[in-house]
């Protein structure tokens, strides 16, 4: 493998594949444990390192909550390399059908409809919705940089108003802007303000067994992460969400006829893409960005980079902002992907084994996994890999994808399902992989055509970073 340091994994050809260490603990005991571990006491990313550490390797079998403590069975091979990491992504060894999140919310939360994202790409549906979502990408490309712009731009102009009384809290203006844009860049049409609360509700309770909301941990386990919440809690607001993009995806919804759905099942499938797939994402994304180019520890110098790029592309580019320009701003690309790479939006991976088939770790040692085995990979842990990314692999290092070297490494940040390949209808790879990755530029590009340098707080929470401007200075070219 190919990696900043010159490390390429050692050989196992002439030794004999092991068993997966590792250990579940005692039934009902161990799971309780671990989940204390994980949720209260070390925190995910300790979580792993720990184990990494106590059973000296990066496959493991260990517990992880990965839904509620009375339906799913906590047991997995956790593959915490880059290496062993990539077998999620293949197809012929590993099975995708209802692992999006390591659980299935009850269906009734998504209409009683099997959403394309839980969907393995052998199922029938697959393929068409996944076209479905590419017909849907690309008949709205040209309206996706204007939306941006319009929508954060309206933010920023908050921030300017507010960071002389105070901090300004980004995450709450994010959630709105980022949810408007989304309705307008796939359907020509801002959603109401007040919908995105809407949409953060049906969220909560889709994805409550999984975190941590930091309540005390004798009131979140039976509260959040013993049993699914019901549906009918979010009924109204979910309704609200269905009924926005039921009006206003009318086109989509006219295409996904054709294509032989009914306007209903195509709905939920939109409502789902731009709830989950996108308005999640951008929630936890953006700020991400945002805490990690304001806190990098060559700021001055990076800032002053990023302003040079970003305002001579567009000088180039007569001062528009377009694909084009955003292509070339090299640095612009890097910052996100880097941002991208420390956090990921999504930090889990799951498929079950197809067959009996061995696993090899960057190290180069081959580990035993049995047919029907819940595999699963924590990002952080793969993209964070000091054998492919160095002694620097837990620092945010702002020009790291910079230049040939720099461009190699891209291919080991996984945050989207598949590699860095491309994503197509037969694969599980994000069909709008390359939307996000535009946003998060567009993001870095209006930071710093509007400014020189800013400063922010920067908070990591549980249920994602929290981040609030504290001062701002603006351009002076």
């Amino acid at each position: 493998m190919a990696s900043s340091n010159g490390h390429s994994g050692g050989s196992s050809s002439s030794t004999a594949p092991r068993a997966v260490p590792g250990s579940y603990g005692l039934p009902v005991i161990g799971n309780l444990r671990d989940r204390h571990d994980f949720y209260y006491r070390q925190g995910q990313d300790k979580y792993f390192e720990s184990r990494i550490q106590q059973y000296g390797s990066t496959v493991l079998r260990i517990n992880v909550p990965r839904g509620p403590f009375f339906t799913i069975d906590p047991k997995v091979v956790a593959l915490l390399d880059a290496k062993s990491f990539t077998t999620l992504f293949d197809l012929d060894r590993v099975e995708k059908k209802d692992v999006l999140v390591g659980y299935v919310p009850p269906v009734s939360i998504t209409g009683g409809y099997r959403i394309l994202s839980y969907l393995d790409p052998s199922e029938p549906n697959h393929d068409k919705l996944k076209q479905l979502m590419f017909n849907l990408l690309h008949s709205r490309k040209d309206s996706v940089i204007p939306a941006f712009r319009s929508n954060f731009s309206s933010l920023l102009d908050g921030v300017n108003l507010q960071v002389g009384n105070g901090p300004v809290d980004f995450n709450k203006l994010n959630d709105v802007s980022a949810f408007q844009f989304l309705g307008e860049a796939f359907f020509g049409e801002r959603p109401a303000p007040e919908l995105f609360t809407s949409a953060g509700k049906w969220l909560l309770l889709m994805l409550s067994p999984l975190f941590s909301i930091g309540l005390p941990w004798i009131v979140e386990e039976p509260l959040l992460h013993s049993v699914p919440l019901p549906s009918i809690l979010v009924r109204k607001d979910y309704k609200a969400f269905y009924d926005y993009v039921f009006k206003a995806g009318t086109k989509a919804l006219d295409n996904a006829e054709s294509m032989g759905f009914s306007r209903e099942e195509a709905c939920h499938n939109l409502v789902f893409m731009m709830g989950l797939n996108s308005y999640a994402a951008f929630k936890l994304m953006l700020p991400t960005i945002l805490g990690s180019v304001a806190g990098s520890k060559d700021k001055s110098s990076l800032h002053a980079r990023l302003a040079t790029e970003v305002r001579a592309a567009m000088a180039d580019a007569g001062g528009e902002v377009t694909i084009a320009s955003v292509e070339r701003m090299e640095l612009v690309k890097s910052v996100v992907w880097e941002a991208v790479r420390l956090d990921p939006p999504v930090k889990y991976q799951y498929g079950h084994a197809k067959r009996d088939m061995e696993v090899e770790s960057h190290d180069g040692v081959r580990y035993e996994v049995k047919k029907g085995e819940m595999l699963m990979g924590y990002q952080p842990c793969a993209t964070r890999d000091p054998l492919v990314f160095g002694a620097t692999a837990g620092e945010f290092v702002g020009d790291r994808f910079v230049g040939e070297e720099g461009r190699k490494l891209v291919k080991y940040v996984y945050w989207s399902m598949g590699g860095d390949e491309e994503p197509t209808v037969g694969n599980k790879q994000c069909p709008g992989k390359n939307f996000v990755m535009l946003v998060g530029r567009l993001f870095v590009v209006e930071l710093f055509l509007r400014y020189d340098t800013f400063s922010v707080q920067f908070t990591k929470g549980p249920g994602g970073n929290k981040v609030a401007f504290t001062d701002v200075t603006k351009a002076t070219s």
